[in-house]
């Protein structure tokens, strides 16, 4: 390989590099966004979770500057095999973190409601749903950015254990509303909340089968079976 080359190189691998910077970045403060929703719920703390709201724009930001990153990648290099799977997985990845950071944000934006309201029982449970999600999200982008296939697919099972707490807090949200109507309204945004961390998780699970397919170029073979047997409606929620 000649010097003109090896530059040649060197200069794509620092391009390359530069996706797995923008994500490191943008996965770091949507771990942090969720964590702080949570707390936001946990401490009824409303100015944590203006924080939270206000925040979502700087995971914008890195969702626009690594897809313009990606698209210069694609025109002035013409990458193939591996090199084109690490820029087409590193769109894609950014588009799922860049959701689960709205959903943080739409959970922020309901426990400013919640705050107005007298405490319910469930959120107990809510708040373990939550943790669970957000160590998730730590692990799989852990596993993305070392190139882990094997911790990819591991974390993936991971989604289960959400999708059965998440079930349970939706039974418990609806017996508790049931026996008391005067809980209704708080509960109603639990349940919006609840779902909105489920997401998260299925996010966090897509993220799992993006690392598998960057690292080993193929997809996961077994498709994954979803036990949440609550109503979908209101699955997105509204901001």
């Amino acid at each position: 390989m000649g010097i003109g080359e090896q530059h040649i190189v060197k200069s794509f691998d620092i391009e390359l590099g530069k996706l797995d910077e923008a994500l490191a970045r943008m996965g770091g403060l949507a771990e942090s966004q969720m964590a702080s929703a949570i707390q936001a719920l946990e401490s009824r703390d409303s100015d944590l979770a203006a924080q939270v709201i206000e925040g979502d724009a700087k995971v914008d930001a890195c969702d626009a500057f690594i897809n313009e990153q990606a698209v210069k990648v694609l025109a002035l290099r013409a990458p193939v095999a591996d090199d084109l799977r690490t820029v087409v997985t590193a769109l894609k990845v950014a588009g799922e973190i860049e959701r689960m950071a709205d959903l943080a944000a739409n959970a922020a934006k309901r426990s400013r409601v919640l705050n107005q309201l007298p405490p319910v029982e469930p959120m107990r449970s809510l708040i373990r749903l939550g943790r669970l999600a957000l160590v998730m999200v730590k692990d799989v982008l852990d596993a993305y950015l070392s190139h882990d296939a094997e911790r990819a697919l591991t974390v993936r099972e991971r989604d289960q254990e959400i999708d059965n707490v998440y079930s349970s807090l939706f039974r418990e949200i609806l017996t508790y509303m049931m026996e008391d109507p005067r809980t209704i309204t708080p509960c109603s945004h639990l349940m919006f909340i609840a779902k909105n961390i489920e997401r998260i998780g299925d996010h966090a699970t897509n993220i799992t089968e993006m690392t598998y397919f960057r690292v080993t170029g193929k997809t996961v073979a077994e498709q994954r079976i979803k036990t949440d047997t609550s109503s979908s409606a209101g699955a997105e929620d509204l901001t």
